[in-house]
């Protein structure tokens, strides 16, 4: 989804200000200047690097957390859109279609915008991001499927109002961690067990969550009870359940153009493919054993449609440990191959997250200096709008492949043992 344009200079004075703050070594390539003007191609050719820039150095969570990146981002997007700053009313949706309407600025973040939904409906501070939201988009065949996950470097009300040029969106409130763990410490408040209660019900009509009909049955009596808690108790021992379901796709595997519907949850990515009529196989993929994976896209070779991608195709691939000192590469070819990627990072994240005994955040552990950041404009340095990070992060990994593409590290990889193979 289109979010802003910059210059190349500008751009290349925020690579500097990246430098500057977490070192060059701590950086992929970034594309030089040139001395002489660039012809259409070389500088199409050049805008898909500076977009493959950008997308590696905001997978380093110390980068794509601080205020240098975010406020770039977010100032980018109020200048592209010319969105001024005015108090606005925004409509926020549970996955029960509830609205929750918020008084807001048109340019606060998405976190601003979250904490305003969970004061409105008095969600405690320590449960506030156990949630997040989401860009739902209306399907032709009336359901809804996520588009992302809303980031703090943008303005949900700003990329609400885009969005809706091209379709029928609505920002959703839902969960947004993995571990079916955390559930235990939200079931204790009745608002976020509330909250759970209402996605549950909703994954289950939807079918991204299956039972057999004695359990579904049995959920049917304790929903016209209003037994919420035993609901969920049972929603949980479901197949699926806690999973975020895509769209149907196409896979390499186990054969070339299989037909699929992918899923990630409880730390794997699941296939189901439809092998033969009324005969579908499963497979599942533990996040932990991924190696890396890597989002392409791809395009004829024709100069005009490089030019002019009407619809370019989205591929996302993973390299999966088969078997102890056996690796394969599997593709995953969907117009979702984004969201994909995002899901499996904030898998890696929360693995990692209480590997290291780190908790969620609440909203007084944020800091809310970025929002103030002035509108974007050329040749800013942002050395004086931004408040500095003291700490540095660990080097992004990069691994050039063959073809040119770049993979992302998966940081839990390395935590596998043999228990796992």
């Amino acid at each position: 989804m289109f979010h802003c344009s910059v210059r190349y200079s500008v751009l290349h004075t925020f690579h500097e200000q990246l430098k500057k703050e977490f070192g060059a070594n701590q950086l992929p390539h970034f594309p030089p200047k040139k001395l002489f003007p660039l012809s259409p191609l070389k500088l199409d050719e050049r805008r898909l690097l500076l977009e493959k820039f950008v997308q590696i150095v905001s997978q380093e969570p110390k980068i794509a957390n601080s205020d240098v990146f975010n406020g770039f981002l977010l100032s980018a997007q109020q200048e592209t859109q010319k969105e001024p700053s005015e108090d606005v009313v925004l409509d926020v949706y549970l996955m029960n279609g509830h609205k929750i309407t918020v008084n807001i600025k048109s340019t606060d973040q998405t976190d601003d915008v979250l904490e305003a939904v969970a004061s409105q409906i008095d969600l405690p501070d320590d449960c506030v991001y156990y949630f997040g939201l989401f860009l739902v988009q209306k399907e032709e065949a009336g359901d809804n499927s996520i588009v992302r996950k809303l980031q703090e470097f943008e303005s949900p009300f700003i990329s609400l109002k885009y969005a809706n040029k091209s379709g029928t969106h609505r920002i959703v409130f839902r969960k947004s961690f993995w571990d079916l763990s955390y559930e235990d410490d939200l079931l204790e408040n009745k608002i976020s067990m509330n909250l759970l209660y209402v996605q549950a019900v909703n994954d289950i009509e939807r079918h991204w969550t299956l039972g057999n009909k004695e359990q579904l049955k049995h959920l049917s009596s304790l929903q016209n009870k209003g037994s919420k808690r035993e609901y969920l108790r049972l929603a949980r021992t479901l197949k699926y359940y806690g999973h975020l379901q895509f769209k149907p796709c196409v896979t390499d595997y186990p054969l070339p153009n299989s037909r699929a519907v992918v899923s990630v949850g409880n730390r794997e990515m699941n296939f189901r493919i439809q092998t033969a009529p009324n005969v579908i196989k499963e497979g599942n993929f533990r996040i932990t054993r991924m190696r890396c994976w890597r989002i392409t896209t791809c395009l004829n070779d024709s100069k005009e449609e490089i030019r002019n991608p009407s619809s370019p195709r989205l591929e996302l691939a993973f390299e999966y440990l088969m078997a102890k000192d056996s690796l394969k590469w599997i593709t995953i070819t969907s117009d979702q191959a984004i969201l994909m990627s995002m899901c499996l990072q904030s898998v890696v994240d929360e693995l990692i997250r209480k590997k290291q005994g780190k908790k969620i955040k609440r909203p007084q552990d944020r800091n809310k200096t970025v929002s103030a950041v002035r509108p974007l404009q050329r040749g800013d340095s942002y050395a004086g709008a931004l408040s500095r990070q003291t700490s540095l992060p660990s080097p992004i990994e990069e691994t050039p492949k063959s073809n040119g593409q770049s993979v992302i590290e998966n940081n839990a990889f390395d935590t596998i043992g043999d228990d796992d193979l």
